[in-house]
């Protein structure tokens, strides 16, 4: 897929999130329909949805694409609505709406709660762990693509380039652990039910409206102090995000296959705000030093089975340092990637 060389405006940037490529376009021919998208509200899911009805369309695939959500934004429902996804509004904790949600073959799991985590752990382990249960019961012969997190390992030495998806789940804080038992459930329902599922580690999104480079840029442009301690990290261009998520319905299984999400490179802090003070003609302020260790995923697996990523660095950075330059919205949801006590 060509880049732009810019993006200006959130039109162009919704646009470009949701154009597929061609391997996926490809692929959606072999997608069972109707493709229902649990948690479609969130930050990633309005535009996985687009994608996959856009990918559709190009292939001259009819395939019914349905967002669930409890969409409390009409304007986030009607934007999905006017670009040919159907909605259903459901409150997913309720297993009397759940049953009322159409069969489905293919099912994309977004749902997930981490911020507010220590105000209210309750509903953390609520909605990591009862939720998909509910799910899982409810759909035994799906395929379940279930979006988790990198935050389920714990830090890990930089110079090892990342864990891999082998590794023992031993992380810090009470958002991680919930995220364990979230795959946990998954895992134990695909063994039990026979059900096919791919577990996908996400490191860090990243859009020009949020994500871990937007945090950073924003540091360097206002001019605040930037902690170094949590000095390196993963991330993805959001739209390859959801294009590997859609085509990991290939990479199903039972038990479930494990794959961590992100560009196949460790990022570090330091160097990332280096070069938009670059592009701002304004030098980064840094307080700290790099820890040794970090929270890091070694993405090599996912990406020798559906490719590289097609949205490098250097590109996200001038996106991303232009938007901000001109006033670009920005969602007001910053990643916390400075914290290191697993404290959301």
């Amino acid at each position: 897929m060509v880049c732009p060389d810019t993006i200006e405006t959130e039109d162009q940037l919704d646009e470009f999130l949701t154009r597929p490529g061609a391997p996926l376009v490809e692929f959606v021919k072999t997608i069972a329909g109707p493709l229902l998208i649990l948690g479609a509200g969130g930050k990633m899911g309005p535009t996985l949805a687009v994608l996959a009805q856009r990918a559709a369309s190009a292939a001259g695939k009819p395939l019914d694409v349905i967002a669930v959500s409890r969409f409390t934004d009409s304007k986030a429902r009607k934007w999905l609505e006017d670009r040919n996804v159907k909605t259903t509004s459901c409150d997913l904790l309720q297993r009397s709406a759940i049953e009322k949600l159409p069969e489905a073959p293919s099912i994309i799991y977004l749902v997930g709660l981490k911020f507010g985590t220590a105000q209210n752990p309750g509903a953390t382990w609520a909605m990591n762990t009862i939720l998909p249960a509910l799910v899982a019961e409810r759909y035994p012969k799906s395929r379940i693509v279930a979006l988790s997190t990198g935050n389920v390992y714990p830090f890990s030495d930089v110079k090892r380039g990342g864990s891999t998806e082998m590794d023992p789940l031993t992380p810090l804080g009470e958002y991680a652990n919930a995220a364990v038992a979230r795959e946990r459930i998954f895992q134990f329902f695909s063994v039990n039910q026979q059900t096919p599922v791919a577990l996908l580690r996400l490191f860090y999104a990243v859009e020009l409206r949020y994500g871990v480079l937007v945090d950073i840029a924003q540091h360097v442009y206002h001019g605040s102090p930037i902690e170094l301690t949590n000095g390196y990290f993963n991330c993805i261009w959001q739209g390859d995000a959801n294009e590997m998520i859609l085509r990991s319905l290939a990479l199903v299984s039972s038990p479930p296959s494990v794959w961590n999400l992100c560009r196949p490179e460790v990022f570090s802090v330091r160097d990332v705000a280096a070069r938009l003070g670059e592009l701002f003609g304004r030098p980064p302020r840094f307080t700290g030093s790099e820890a040794p260790n970090a929270l890091l995923g070694n993405s090599r697996p996912l990406c020798d089975r559906l490719g590289m990523p097609t949205v490098p660095l250097t590109t996200m950075l001038c996106w991303i340092a232009n938007w901000i330059k001109q006033g670009g919205r920005d969602l007001n949801r910053p990643t916390h990637f400075e914290v290191r006590d697993g404290n959301y």
